[in-house]
């Protein structure tokens, strides 16, 4: 069997993972006899390509689903994509405008075909980017979030939650997003220092001389003022109660309420009440029986409401009505302000308007109850488990979900409206017309009576119900599918969707699936960049994924990434960690090559090699039971770096080394299909980590049968290990480097053998180790003396001591002393004529024979320091 001289990951990843598909390895069907394993992937947008974040979450998913797969376990990773609702939507109507059609030319029904039409054409690239990092999915059980299965669930849901009074509409403030104009949902408003602008701003008093300032950051939205606040124990504006004031501008008179929500201590002491644009003014409108101005359009610019600056942005706005107020006398003052603003999630550029709107919320407080109590208690477990805290908070501080998106791309809400306010639901328009007859008794009604809702149901609900509906949980409770893989046994994904998506899942879970939807939740941290930075476009700091593959490695990129990415910290990504998991799977595949290279002749087995045989044996079902320790706390991380020691360390530095016969000369067979055993041992071991380098070894061990694949081989099980053999070893090895070191420090060539006297209480427990020792280090004889031995350099190691007889060599040590003193001396010279080569004065100034010997001086120096070094 040839061997390529270098490992390609070019020209094996490819084909491996072709032959894993073609075999069926990634397929899974519940069998009884089996332990199911199941993860269900975080759906990435369908507008998504691979990046830095996704390749650290999904080499985790997929390195768990390999190890439970050589388990035995019945191993099934589910992926798919989610139609994210506001960027797909941003995308066909930006791809529509390039075509001259506008979203308001089209019907609902003609933009979805164009939508559906994008996404069959660009949707999902990713998840062909995913199987270049060797994730190991179940492909055919691929889901998209608005296939049919999802979209009934997603029907039904809401269906029962209305029913049973959990989902309620009303108008209220929330959070809206004016570039994809829709709303959005508390937790997906990001809040951001920003520097502004404080204005103060003087309202007269009606019917007096006297004027009231007030402070703003919002100068626009004066002209939907309708009050101004005062505290009532502030002193200073007693004399106001029961006045009022004109707004400046739309000469308006508004009442001068008190209300002990106003900070005496912030800008003024008084506030200016804008219930329509504000979410703490608007509840103070309703305690106050308010009138409501809603000045902004849907895009937010101004509306007629506004009467003045019509269809400007609020930006311009705020710079028009400035002046204006400047001019009229009302602009007292600006102050220079840095206070945080909230930026939709979705549109990272776009502030987030307060806005009062008719729209459907989810009343989590009836719902959260077994969501909560069941992390508390360890019925769900996070890893690590500090996130139980965050999680403890929100939802014990939870505000109603507003769940209604306004866009087409979507699951449409399955209310229809008739008459006044009347409102049915149902999974048909006949369903929904069979619910208003019953509600209002009038049998007279039809079909054209009742309009559909035209908005859809945020995205967030409806992957919140994916670990029961990709099994068919709605639909079919009883099937086989979803009795065998719910619950769920991980969930992988960020921390930062924690509230998005992870608690809606669990409520989802014990609301529909009568348990929870996952054993466990590890949450990875994010990749930043040496900054500390988030990854980004905009940054300019993410490195292009693909292109980090065809670099290093699909394993070379794993092991980089998973070097690096304890459980909940952030990853400090830099590119050099891919570098060193492209040298390690080198390091390996060289190893490989080193033991396929030796011929092999029916010997008697070295003393050495035995050791090295059963110490390795020993050492291997340490970190078996190691790694699988920590894989069962999810330290991934810790888990590789074992095995990475492992590997570098004790096969490749020690094992070899113990092993290897002496140049151009054969190993002996028993040695050498012991060295083979291992390195398939070892190949298993690695396999979840480095699927595509372990899978070529495996194949080039020997030759296999069509099945004989290591993605399906059993992963190794822990055996009983003799700690003290490993330690007595390792003190062996501890003895080899001293011995190393000796000759390093006297130069004294490795092909000179060596003798060593040893000082022990326990000299005959080292006899087994004295060929291990002689046939690494070199030396000739092992003797034991109970006495100090001169003209020898020891060292100690636990309580024996070892002396490396010196002989001539003696005297080396002083000599390297003095040679390192001679170049520190040298290099202080060197400094001096740097110093005047630089100096630009002297180098003018100086006659050129002046600066010609300070050059000679220089090189003389250099060339004198190189030859010490060399002899040191």
């Amino acid at each position: 069997m040839s061997i390529s001289a270098k490992y390609d990951p070019s020209e094996i990843e490819g084909k491996r993972y072709k032959e894993w598909m073609d075999h069926g390895f990634f397929s899974s069907k519940p069998d009884p006899n089996k332990e199911p394993y199941t993860i269900l992937i975080p759906p990435p947008n369908v507008t998504g390509v691979l990046h830095m974040g996704h390749m650290l979450n999904n080499t985790i998913q997929d390195v768990l689903i390999r190890k439970a797969r050589m388990e035995g376990k019945e191993a099934c990773w589910v992926p798919g994509t989610d139609h994210a609702s506001i960027a797909t939507e941003a995308k066909v109507v930006n791809l529509l405008r390039e075509k001259g059609i506008t979203k308001a030319d089209l019907t609902r029904e003609e933009f979805l075909a164009h939508a559906f039409e994008w996404k069959e054409k660009y949707g999902g690239i990713i998840l062909n980017q995913l199987q270049r990092l060797g994730a190991s999915c179940d492909w055919d059980r691929t889901f998209f979030t608005m296939d049919e299965q999802n979209s009934k669930a997603v029907v039904d849901v809401f269906i029962s939650y209305f029913n049973k009074g959990f989902i309620y509409r009303d108008y209220k403030m929330v959070n809206w997003d004016p570039q994809a104009q829709t709303t959005i949902s508390n937790e997906e408003v990001i809040y951001k220092d920003v520097d502004a602008a404080l204005y103060y701003i003087e309202y007269p008093i009606e019917g007096s001389d006297e004027k009231i300032t007030i402070a703003t950051t919002r100068p626009e939205t004066i002209l939907g003022d309708t009050a101004i606040c005062i505290n009532p124990e502030d002193e200073r504006y007693a004399h106001l109660r029961g006045k009022r004031a004109i707004v400046p501008m739309v000469n308006r008179s508004i009442p001068i309420i008190e209300d002990e929500y106003v900070d005496i201590e912030f800008g003024t002491g008084c506030l200016k009440v804008t219930p329509a644009h504000d979410t703490n003014d608007y509840d103070l409108g309703q305690k106050h029986n308010l009138e409501t101005i809603d000045i902004l359009n849907d895009d937010a610019t101004l509306n007629e409401k506004a009467q003045f600056f019509v269809g400007q942005s609020r930006e311009e706005a705020r710079k028009n009505i400035t002046k204006q107020l400047k001019q009229d006398g009302f602009l007292v003052k600006t102050e220079n302000l840095r206070h945080k603003v909230g930026f939709s999630e979705r549109n990272p550029d776009t502030v987030i308007e307060p806005k009062l709107s008719l729209q459907w919320f989810v009343d989590m407080q009836k719902i959260v109850g077994p969501a909560l109590d069941n992390v508390l208690n360890d019925n769900i477990q996070f890893f690590p488990d500090k996130f139980k805290n965050t999680y403890k908070h929100w939802l014990e501080n939870i505000k109603d979900w507003p769940i209604s998106r306004q866009l087409w791309w979507g699951q449409q809400i399955p209310a229809y409206y008739y008459g006044e306010n009347g409102v049915a639901v149902g999974k048909t328009k006949e369903e929904a017309l069979a619910m208003a007859i019953k509600d209002t008794g009038n049998t007279a009604m039809t079909l054209e009576d009742l309009k559909q809702d035209e908005d859809v149901v945020d995205t967030w609900f409806s992957s919140a119900l994916l670990p029961i509906s990709v099994f068919d949980g709605f639909e079919n409770p009883d099937n086989e599918e979803f009795k065998y893989y719910y619950p769920t046994q991980v969930l992988v994904t960020g921390w930062d969707i924690i509230f998005f998506w992870v608690a809606r899942m669990i409520i989802s879970g014990y609301e529909f699936g009568n348990d929870k939807p996952f054993e466990k939740v590890y949450f990875t941290g994010m990749v930043r960049d040496l900054k500390r930075r988030k990854m980004s476009k905009s940054l300019g700091n993410s490195p292009d994924a693909l292109g980090l593959l065809d670099q290093y490695g699909a394993d070379g990129v794993r092991v980089g990434m998973l070097l690096s990415s304890a459980a909940g910290n952030d990853l400090l990504f830099d590119e050099k960690l891919c570098e060193q998991g492209r040298n390690f799977s080198n390091k390996i595949w060289n190893a490989f090559r080193l033991i396929k290279s030796w011929d092999i002749v029916d010997g008697e087995q070295e003393a050495s090699a035995a050791i090295a045989n059963d110490w390795f044996g020993h050492r291997v079902n340490q970190v078996l039971e190691e790694v699988d320790d920590l894989f069962s706390k999810f330290r991934l991380s810790e888990a590789l770096m074992t095995t990475y020691k492992l590997v570098w360390d004790d096969f490749c530095s020690w094992y070899l080394e113990m092993i290897k016969p002496k140049f151009g000369e054969p190993i002996d067979q028993k040695s050498y299909n012991q060295a083979i055993g291992h390195i398939e041992k070892l190949m298993r071991i690695i396999h979840p980590f480095m699927p595509f380098l372990s899978e070529e070894i495996w194949q080039n061990i020997k030759e296999r049968e069509e099945k004989d694949y290591l993605i399906v081989a059993a992963w190794p099980k822990a055996e009983a290990f003799d700690t003290d053999m490993i330690q007595q070893t390792n003190e062996a090895f501890e003895a080899i480097s001293n011995i190393r070191n000796v000759r390093n420090s006297y130069g004294i060539s490795p092909k000179e053998a060596l003798e060593v006297n040893i000082r022990s209480t326990n000299y005959m427990s080292l006899e087994r180790y004295f060929p291990l020792i002689t046939k690494l280090s070199n030396i000739s004889a092992i003797a034991e003396t109970e006495d100090k031995v001169e003209n020898a350099d020891s060292f100690i190691i636990d309580r024996d001591e070892y002396f490396v007889l010196l002989g001539d060599h003696a005297n080396a040590a002083d000599q390297a002393e003095e040679i390192e003193a001679e170049i520190k001396r040298l290099k202080g010279f060197l400094v001096g004529i740097d110093k005047k080569l630089s100096n630009e004065k002297f180098v003018s100034n100086a006659p050129e024979e002046v600066i010609a010997m300070e050059k000679k001086k220089k090189a003389d120096a250099e060339a004198k320091i190189a030859m010490l070094e060399a002899k040191l």
